[in-house]
């Protein structure tokens, strides 16, 4: 496996929210990148997104370098292939088990053998991913938060198979982004949405059955326990669609106790996804 010196080339697959934010991290490290997602149209939303992004956080002056020297190193593709020459690739794909196998398997056969290959899911099993590919000692889960270059913490998931030196190599990576990380077991939801989507689910059903106005209720939740968000403002915020699919997939392995909560299905249901679409809880501009 290649050491984290050895490391010039981040591939990331996904041009979304998540792997944009990948990208643009990466490049603001200093490694070059190159972002695939399966549309034109997709790859371009997520450059545009990347310079958005930069340009907020240079008006700041939270950057070292100048915006247009970190998004030069950053390079769109519609091609699995262009990240043959990657020295580390993380997918950042919808959150689909099916997916994400098809991936990792087209991704066994375009890198190196040497290539650690990482996955950003949230919820699915790093091992059901990795058993792919021919390759499971290399695959790790690189749970990065949103929006990545804001969030400091990166979680670092362990399948069944998952090489020592590969986790630890996962660490000292996002360590070197800037990032601080902890260390998971591969068990439904891992460390932070095991916890987290029960918690916005009951604040969701809290609204719905009248224990106080959505306002309030985030406002209790901030002032009461000193969370950065309410878990109204916060679904809003990770998007309406995305907590339904965490919460799903947590219900089927874990159990009543993780059922998606009536409203926030309603609301999927009509469209209302949160910040993304301009109306969840609240209402966007």
């Amino acid at each position: 496996m290649r050491t984290l010196s050895e490391i010039e080339v981040v591939g990331v697959v996904g041009a979304g929210t998540m792997g944009s934010g990948i990208a643009q991290v990466a490049a603001t490290a200093g490694y070059e990148v190159a972002m695939r997602d399966v549309e034109t149209e997709y790859v371009e939303r997520g450059l545009e997104s990347v310079d958005d992004s930069l340009s907020r956080l240079d008006a700041k002056g939270a950057l070292d370098e100048e915006p247009a020297a970190i998004r030069d190193r950053i390079a769109g593709t519609t091609d699995l292939a262009d990240l043959a020459g990657a020295d580390l690739v993380i997918e950042a794909a919808v959150e689909d088990l099916d997916v994400k196998r098809e991936i990792f398997a087209d991704l066994g056969g375009v890198t190196d053998d040497d290539v650690a290959l990482a996955t950003n899911t949230s919820t699915l099993s790093i091992t059901a991913i990795a058993s792919a590919t021919d390759r499971a000692s290399d695959v790790v889960g690189l749970h990065f938060m949103n929006p990545v270059p804001v969030m400091e913490g990166v979680e670092v998931v362990v399948g069944e198979r998952t090489d020592p030196a590969v986790a630890e190599f996962a660490h000292a990576f996002a360590e070197d982004l800037g990032k601080t990380t902890w260390e998971s077991d591969d068990k439904p939801g891992f460390v932070t949405n095991r916890i987290l989507m029960p918690w916005i689910n009951e604040g969701v059903r809290a609204y719905d059955e009248g224990v106080a106005e959505k306002r309030d209720i985030d406002r209790g939740m901030k002032l009461g326990t000193n969370a950065p968000m309410g878990p109204l403002e916060l679904a809003d915020h990770i998007g309406l669609d995305v907590v339904l699919d965490a919460s799903e997939t947590l219900h089927d392995e874990l159990g009543d106790r993780y059922q998606p909560a009536y409203l926030l299905k309603r609301k999927v249901a009509a469209g209302e996804l949160g910040k993304k679409s301009g109306r969840g809880f609240y209402e966007y501009e």
